[in-house]
This record gives structure tokens, C-alpha cells and sequence, in this order.
């Protein structure tokens, strides 16, 4: 085991504020440069102390105060920053107590003076912070935290002042900071990283805080299952994949509805909604794309319709990673189930200008809603307390902007900047949406069945096409789902009729194509409730035999809609003709999750297609009216 910490060339140059040529330069011309003692010829380690003498010696290094020179000596002995941060968080609050720990790790036994000497000058508590700080700002190997001033805001609109708080994505902990610093009688924290669960937990026993940190993951293995607090506050994590949608498809925290897999900020709201007490708050940091994506549209209508959903804030871009992003702040609240919904949600728009400037108003106007949450807020392109009923229409978008009164001669300015934003978010998404895909190593398409054999075999269920009518409206009856929806790719609007004879419900996990279309559309059904339309086939997958997305993946290829369909120019389709490729189980889900993802990636290009007109025409229009100008006119 090493005896001092060691540091490569990279690492030299950033701590001499130097590019790296500079430091190749320095072992060529200066034969006392500190040899390798470690590594290899192409990535050479330095002894770090050598290191550092050396270059004081040749007056390339600059002063550093006791806290950074000590952060950087420990960042660099340790192979995470946060297991080192928090094996001298434990030796800090040991010498808190009066005691010191056994066993020191052999790479941070030589800073063991460092240590003694910071503490001896802040104090075990100070000497953990300024190294937390350190920590926490933003550098590699390091996991982006929560900034103060965010965290800060956040605390202030769940008003956790002499209450318990809950944040069930904790981190380092930036947040249950900040409830400590608001006057939080007790802080609970999950998290899934244990060292910086670790971490979070040594910062409440260095300040005598009551409440615990569990490591763990908050969705699949709650931590405090069955706690009501009275206020969550949490920055989950965004975009997630693989956050235990399958075997949490019925967990009581659903208190609104089973949430869809694509939306996992959503279960995040739920978790965050069965953890408070009735008339507690929580507050969520969310990417922008929740507020308006279609797969979310029904449990955002439930969280509006039942009074949980309170206000969305959007916020400036680069107030928290991801940085170019206008990020949402949602704020819920828990209402009682017998208690009548409020009439209006508020919806703040701060994302032009600073956070510390907007913050403070951002906060007024909360608290006046919350304190009247019937009064009729509007103040021009920032806030506006918009009646739920308006909000509960075809897309149930949350999004602030797209629901502010106009500022008079900034309206279509405003706008434009905010629409390119959106725009500008949701193409920041799409390579993370497109699945992931190699070269099969043979080559070779395998055996193919038709969809008919595979009826035949029990392997799904072929219904409909229904036949009737669904002209006539009934505006009681439930949802039917038409050919318009499918290719359209938006919610059951059509409704049943008096001549709607076979009413056949939709199940979650059914497919459905419809018969007549310019091309073969497959669409995988992820909600229930609604009744399937005419004209439209319906395939019921065994779910033992044959994944749906698998089978909605297989039916859209090309070589399908040229074997279904009719030789006609009416490109009617037959849907017994398709082939879907024979599989095991595993490997049909494997390409069913990249054929789901596909389908997201689609979406969100069609989002991207829609957003990029709308900005064209908003530019042409206010270029055109004088209200825009460009930004270099020669």
C-alpha cells in the first residue's frame, strides 16, 4: 500500500492552473522534476507531496488555504472522493466525541496532521463543512448536488419549520442541510450511493440532528415505509429506466394511479405524496418534459383533480444539473380525501433572470396562494393561478409559460426564448431516448410465424375489428379509442353511440393496429378504461408466450405492412399475414424495452418537429412586426 497519495500529469496541471503540455515541459527541462512512481508510461502517477514542494520550490504553486490544500491531497489519495470525504467525516465527529477511531485506511493515514490541524482551527463540525463544500461543487468523479440557494428555495415552499422532513433521493445530503438550517425538528433521508448516504448522515450526528440516512434504493425498498411526515423535499434522479416499474405495478404508494414506466418523476410525486401527513407539502425538482408529456397526461389530470398537485414553478436555466435545462419545481400537497379539490393551481414562470432575484418573489407569491388558494392571482408573464378546469383539456400541459397572461410588447419575444428552450430540452433528451443497438453476431433473421398461426397456438388473442358506429357522442359513456388516436398517437377520444353494438374494453399490454391506414401502425395500450373503435384490429399477447412491445415492434416493419396489406392502393391490412420473429421470452423483452424506447424516441421528435415550426413561426412573426430584431443586423 502507498505511503503518500499520488497524482497524475492531468492533475498536476489543474492544480498549478497550467495546461498539460506545461507539465510535460517541466520533466523534460528540469531534471529535479519528482520521477513516476506509479502507473504507467503512458499515464505516469507522481508522489503528491513531492509534488506539491516542488512546485512551491519553483514558485508555481499557488497559496492554498489549509481546507483546499487538504481537499485536494484527499481527493487525490482516495479512489471516490466521497468514501474519502466520509472516512475523515468519521475520524472528525470520533474527535468530536473524545475518542479516535481504530483503524485509519493506509492512504489516508499521512493526512491524519492535515485533519488534527483543520479541526484544531474550525472545530470538528467547521472543519467537515469547508471539505463538504469542496465536495460538493462541480468536478469529475463527483455526483452534482443540489446548490444551496435551490435547496433553500425548495425548503421555503414545503414550510418545513418546526416539522419532520423527508427527502428520499438525499445525496450528499444539500437538501436535509437546508432543512436543518430552516428549523426542521427532525430530517429522514434515503439514498442509493451508501457513501453518500454516509455522508448525509455524518453531517446530522456533526451537528446534533435528530433523524437517520439509510442507504438504499427509495422506490423498491422504502426506508421508511409507512412514516408520514410533513414535508418531502427531493431532487430524484431524472430519466431513469430501470426504476422497478414491473414489480411495483400495484404498490399502495400509487395513491393516484399506477404510474406509467416511462415517467418515473412521477413515482417519484406519489412516493413524495404517501409519505406526508393530510395538509403536508412536498416539493420536487423536475425536468421540464414532465409537465407536458403524454404518457403522464392521466396522473398529472389525478393529481389536479384530487387537490394534490398545487403549483408548477419553472426556474431559470442553469440553477442545477443539468445545466442548460429550465428545470420545474412541482409543489403538492396532501388532501384529505373527503375535502373538496381547490378550484386553481398555480402556475409561476422565473425562468427569465437570476434565482437569487426571483427567488424571494417566487416565494411571495406561493405563500399568498397558499393563504388564499381561491383568489384570482395574475401577474403579467409571471404568475397566474389558473382555474383547474382549464388545465384538465386534450393535454393536461402544466408547463408555466404556455398558461401566463402576455406582457404587452414582450409578449411574442418572451415567448419565442421560451419556446426555443422547450425545443431546445426536449432535443437535449433524445439521445438518451434512442435504444441503445449492435450488429447480431450471425447475422440471420431466425424462424417468423405469422400472427395467425400465433393465434392458433394460444399464444395471443385476435379481436375485433369492431364494426358499429361511433358518431354520435354520449357524453356519460366511457372513452373509445378510433383510428385517429392510434395514428395520432394521443388519448381515447372517441365516445360510444347508440349503434355501438360489441363494446370491447381495452386492457394494458394490448395491441392495437388499425385495419385502414396509409401505413402499418401498431400501438401498445399503457392505460385502461377506454373501449376499442372500429376498424381496428386488437391483439391480446399471453403474457407467458409473447411481450407486447416485442409484438408491437415486429408488426410495424416495412416487410409487414407490404405482407398484410392489400395489393389495392387502399392499403387495407390483414393483420394474420404479419410475421413475428420466434424468440425466447428474455430476448423478446430485451427488444421490447428498445422497441418502447423507439417509440419514445418518436414522440419526442414529433414534439421536437411541432415546437420547431411553432419557433419558426413566432420568428417570422416577430421579426416582421418589429418586436424581435436579430442579434447582429449588418
Amino acid at each position: 500500500m502507498q505511503e503518500n497519495p499520488t497524482i497524475t500529469a492531468a492533475e498536476i496541471a489543474r492544480l498549478a492552473g497550467v495546461g498539460r503540455a506545461a507539465v510535460s515541459n517541466w520533466r523534460k527541462r528540469h531534471p529535479d522534476f519528482p520521477a513516476p512512481v506509479g502507473g504507467s508510461t503512458a499515464s505516469p502517477e507522481f508522489d503528491l507531496i513531492q509534488v506539491e514542494q516542488w512546485l512551491r520550490t519553483q514558485g508555481k504553486l499557488p497559496e492554498l488555504a489549509a481546507a483546499d490544500r487538504l481537499w485536494r491531497r484527499l481527493a487525490a489519495a482516495s479512489d471516490s472522493p466521497a468514501a474519502g470525504l466520509a472516512a475523515v467525516g468519521a475520524l472528525l465527529l470520533a474527535r468530536q466525541r473524545g475518542s479516535r477511531s481504530g483503524s485509519v485506511d493506509a492512504q489516508l493515514a499521512p493526512l491524519l496532521p492535515d485533519v488534527d490541524a483543520l479541526a484544531d482551527e474550525l472545530g470538528a463540525q467547521g472543519a467537515f463543512d469547508e471539505l463538504w463544500q469542496r465536495f460538493s461543487a462541480p468536478g469529475p468523479g463527483r455526483p452534482f448536488a443540489t446548490p444551496d440557494d435551490l435547496a433553500d428555495l425548495m425548503i421555503g415552499l414545503a414550510s418545513v419549520g418546526g416539522g419532520s422532513t423527508l427527502d428520499p433521493a438525499a445525496g450528499s445530503g444539500a437538501i436535509l442541510r437546508a432543512a436543518v438550517r430552516a428549523g426542521s425538528t427532525s430530517v429522514y433521508g434515503q439514498e442509493l450511493d451508501p457513501d453518500l448516504a454516509k455522508l448525509a448522515s455524518l453531517w446530522l450526528a456533526l451537528h446534533d440532528a435528530s433523524g437517520e440516512v439509510n442507504a438504499g434504493d427509495s422506490l423498491r425498498a422504502d426506508a421508511f415505509a409507512g412514516r408520514a411526515v410533513d414535508a418531502v423535499v427531493c431532487h430524484p434522479p431524472f430519466g431513469a429506466t430501470n426504476w422497478g416499474d414491473e414489480e411495483l405495478g400495484h404498490d399502495p404508494r400509487w395513491i393516484v394511479g399506477t404510474t406509467p414506466r416511462t415517467e418515473p418523476e412521477l413515482a417519484w410525486a406519489q412516493h413524495a405524496l404517501a409519505h406526508l401527513r393530510v395538509g403536508g407539502h412536498a416539493v420536487l425538482l423536475m425536468p421540464p418534459t414532465v409537465a407536458s408529456r403524454r404518457a403522464g397526461k392521466r396522473i398529472r389530470s389525478e393529481l389536479l383533480r384530487r387537490g394534490h398537485l398545487r403549483a408548477v414553478i419553472a426556474l431559470p436555466p442553469g440553477v442545477a444539473a443539468p445545466h442548460g435545462v429550465p428545470l420545474h419545481l412541482w409543489v403538492l400537497r396532501r388532501a384529505a380525501t373527503d375535502a373538496p379539490p381547490p378550484a386553481r393551481a398555480l402556475l409561476i414562470d422565473a425562468a427569465g433572470g437570476d434565482l437569487a432575484d426571483t427567488a424571494p418573489r417566487v416565494l411571495a407569491a406561493w405563500r399568498a396562494f397558499a393563504a388564499v388558494p381561491d383568489a384570482d392571482v395574475e401577474e403579467a408573464g409571471f404568475a397566474r393561478a389558473v382555474p383547474v378546469i382549464e388545465l384538465l383539456d386534450e393535454e393536461v400541459d402544466l408547463t408555466p409559460a404556455r398558461r401566463q397572461p402576455a406582457v404587452v410588447g414582450e409578449a411574442s419575444g418572451e415567448h419565442l426564448v421560451r419556446t426555443r428552450e422547450r425545443l431546445a430540452a426536449i432535443v437535449g433528451e433524445l439521445p438518451a431516448l434512442l435504444p441503445q443497438v449492435t450488429p447480431a453476431p450471425d447475422g440471420a433473421d431466425g424462424l417468423f410465424l405469422t400472427v395467425g398461426e400465433l393465434a392458433k397456438t394460444g399464444a395471443l388473442q385476435l379481436l375485433g375489428p369492431v364494426r358499429a358506429g361511433t358518431s354520435t357522442p354520449a357524453p356519460d359513456g366511457p372513452p373509445v379509442l378510433i383510428v385517429q388516436d392510434v395514428l395520432a398517437g394521443v388519448e381515447a377520444s372517441g365516445r360510444v353511440d347508440d349503434r355501438f353494438g360489441q363494446e370491447i374494453p381495452l386492457a394494458v399490454g394490448d395491441v392495437v393496429v388499425p385495419m385502414i391506414a396509409r401505413q402499418l401502425i401498431p400501438r401498445v395500450i399503457t392505460e385502461e378504461g377506454a373501449l376499442l373503435g372500429r376498424n381496428l384490429y386488437l391483439l391480446r399477447p399471453n403474457p407467458a408466450a409473447l411481450d407486447p412491445w416485442f409484438l408491437a415492434g415486429q408488426l410495424r416493419t416495412s416487410a409487414n405492412e407490404k405482407q398484410s396489406s392489400s395489393l389495392s392502393g387502399t392499403m387495407r391490412f390483414d393483420i394474420r399475414r404479419a410475421q413475428v420473429r420466434r424468440v425466447s421470452l428474455d430476448e423478446q423483452r430485451a427488444h421490447g424495452d428498445a422497441f418502447r424506447r423507439l417509440d419514445a424516441f418518436e414522440s419526442a421528435i414529433r414534439q421536437a418537429a411541432s415546437l420547431g415550426a411553432e419557433l419558426a413561426q413566432l420568428t417570422a412573426d416577430g421579426l416582421a412586426r418589429g418586436s424581435i430584431r436579430p442579434n447582429n443586423p449588418q
